[in-house]
């Protein structure tokens, strides 16, 4: 269940979903995005993201689910390493290469993310890092048909 409440975040996304994409989170999650921005609640993260996706297309996301973990019984966390293919492009940017954590946890019988960190893949001083990521994510990227 973890890694799928994962890849519906990203799928919704991918979708351009707004009001999809926070309906994954619980009423009072933080998000903290690739740039240091801040999300707090369900109603901000569903109209910051209705605010981005009307004012411009988006890249898409590919993402490798490197590890999850139970926290207790309903509790978990997930970390993976995702990547970007511009609009109309069929190559991913490394330059907005992430790593991503979760923190989700199961309220009435639904799991829900509480906690959604997308942080740059900067490995400072260390391009060889870099490279061998942009290596292994171009892997999940689909050619363009």
């Amino acid at each position: 269940m973890i890694e799928q409440l994962y890849r519906r975040l990203l799928d919704r996304w991918n979708a351009r979903d707004a009001a999809g994409f926070a309906a994954l989170f619980t009423e009072g999650a933080h998000v903290i995005g690739f740039d240091g921005s801040m999300m707090f609640g369900r109603a901000e993260i569903e109209s910051t993201l209705a605010k981005i996706f009307a004012g411009h297309p988006t890249a898409t996301y590919v993402a490798k689910v490197r590890h999850t973990r139970a926290l207790g019984a309903d509790a978990a966390m997930l970390t993976a390493v995702a990547g970007m293919v511009p609009p109309g492009g069929g190559e991913l940017n490394p330059a907005v290469n992430a790593i991503q954590s979760l923190v989700m946890i199961r309220e009435d019988d639904e799991w829900k993310i509480a906690l959604f960190q997308n942080t740059p893949a900067a490995f400072h001083g260390r391009p060889e890092e870099s490279a061998k990521l942009t290596e292994e994510l171009k892997e999940l990227v689909r050619p363009a048909s």
